[in-house]
């Protein structure tokens, strides 16, 4: 299984366009060592040339443009995406669907709750059929394991997530399972297991079960502490009211690392507010020091 991190920051970007945080200022100004990070998308293969997108973000060109295997060149008009699954129905994972319409059709895998939102608070789904049919909607159901077939080796297998659905979903304050979903991918043919979920909110003991019995951990990185946008300055919401488990703290993402000492463990989706986004902040070197990795745009994992 070939996994490639296109993006790895949370909403917004690093850094943000237009905030002035110590990090995205520290970065603008070149007093903080830190990489420039856009917004959070992956792709999966079995074969290093059928790709599936794992959510399409706002950067989606950029991210295609710096992939080669993305434009593979084999016709006038071609791409390496041959399918698309959306965790949820967030800006910050969606939007760059409008960016592929001149590939329309694509094939969507989402949930029931996502294909609501995108049908009707925020209608892709209906908008974008004018462009040669649009989105194909594949039902996720949440108890069942699923092949894309472009990828035949790879099994997929949705986790219902705690999460918030967006400000303009139907059901914003009465959140449904299927939301937000993390995702296992096996592969048939080497037995590699990855465990993604870039929108994390808790871990409970089955949770950490699937987590112990995963070769590669690609979880929420979003923030260090869970007030970190109050602190900042920036936002009035903490991180669990986002549905995101901050890493530092009492059941935090690294305490709930510390207990599985077999997976590789790469955090994702890292807002511009977190500190371990200067390589040479204390918070970065508590992950060196805990076997962290941090995710960075261009990132490579095969399994």
């Amino acid at each position: 299984m070939f996994v490639q991190i296109l993006g790895s920051a949370a909403g917004g970007g690093f850094p943000q366009w237009n905030c002035n945080c110590v990090n995205c200022a520290g970065f603008r100004s070149g007093t903080l060592r830190a990489q420039a990070r856009t917004q959070s998308s992956i792709a999966i293969s079995d074969d290093g040339v059928n790709w599936v997108l794992c959510n399409a973000s706002p950067d989606i060109r950029a991210q295609l443009q710096g992939f080669a295997p993305m434009q593979p060149g084999r016709a006038l008009r071609d791409t390496g995406i041959s399918a698309i699954i959306l965790m949820d129905s967030q800006i910050d994972h969606t939007t760059g669907l409008l960016s592929l319409r001149e590939g329309c059709p694509h094939q969507v895998w989402c949930t029931d709750m996502v294909h609501e939102d995108l049908s009707t608070g925020f209608p892709l789904f209906t908008m974008l059929t004018h462009w040669n049919g649009g989105l194909t909607w594949n039902r996720i159901e949440l108890d069942r394991s699923f092949i894309i077939p472009a990828c035949p080796n790879l099994r997929f297998t949705p986790l219902p997530l705690r999460s918030a659905a967006p400000p303009y979903s139907p059901h914003r304050f009465d959140p449904h399972p299927g939301d937000n979903i993390g995702l296992i991918v096996e592969d048939l043919n080497t037995g590699g297991k990855l465990f993604y979920a870039p929108g994390l909110g808790k871990v409970d003991a089955p949770l950490l079960d699937i987590m112990a019995s995963s070769d590669c951990l690609l979880v929420d990185g979003t923030m260090w502490d869970d007030d970190e946008m109050q602190r900042r300055g920036v936002g009035t919401r903490t991180g669990r009211e986002m549905g995101h488990l901050a890493q530092n703290g009492p059941g935090g993402m690294l305490e709930v690392l510390e207990q599985l000492p077999q997976p590789r463990k790469v955090l994702i989706h890292i807002n511009n507010t977190n500190p371990i986004l200067d390589e040479d902040s204390p918070e970065r070197a508590e992950l060196v020091r805990r076997d962290v990795e941090v995710a960075y745009d261009g990132m490579s994992i095969v399994l």
